[in-house]
């Protein structure tokens, strides 16, 4: 099963994600982060470093900003995605530079099955944050959804490496490499 899905755009920044700097309006500590996250065993727990970069994420200079996309999370946890989606749309229009914004109306789309907005909400992510492992994995679901096996394949693997400790991404390729397909 194979769709018209336009991916090619996105699929482009996420094969160029690995080579591409994120916007210097990120904080600076999420390079010596990203660089701990790498290693095959880091020196802290992958959880709390994974947990730092999704604070770091989620954080913005604007209090009130940073509320309203703790309130669009807590709707999205709750399944009230009528209540996350405006928020999230005031967001990224007061807020265009914040990937974070982008990231969560991105998964907010991909919740609805509306993949053509999401695919757009996460190319913007990624032109912000290329090392953005949840948005590139969210590519690679979007894909597998509309039968792009090889693109998911690939943006898995990138995904992975930013984040090597996404075990659930290993299983998925496990289940999508050509031995376990039945190719007809």
């Amino acid at each position: 099963m194979s769709s018209s899905l336009p991916v090619d755009p996105v699929f482009h920044l996420v094969l160029e994600a690995p080579g591409r700097a994120p916007s210097p309006a990120l904080p600076s500590r999420l390079k010596r982060l990203f660089t701990a996250l790498a290693q095959a065993a880091p020196e802290g727990p992958v959880e709390e470093i994974e947990d730092q970069i999704w604070m770091l994420w989620s954080s913005h200079e604007d209090r009130v900003a940073e509320e309203t996309l703790a309130a669009a999370v807590e709707a999205i946890a709750s399944g009230e995605l009528h209540k996350a989606k405006p928020l999230l749309d005031h967001l990224v229009a007061m807020h265009p530079d914040w990937a974070e914004a982008w990231n969560k109306r991105a998964t907010v789309a991909y919740i609805e099955k509306r993949d053509a907005d999401s695919l757009l909400d996460i190319a913007q992510t990624l032109r912000l944050e290329p090392r953005h492992f949840g948005a590139i994995s969210g590519f690679g679901n979007v894909c597998l959804r509309h039968g792009h096996l090889n693109e998911a394949r690939a943006a898995f693997q990138i995904a992975l490496t930013f984040n090597p400790h996404m075990e659930e991404l290993r299983d998925i390729l496990e289940n999508l490499s050509p031995h376990n397909l039945m190719l007809h």
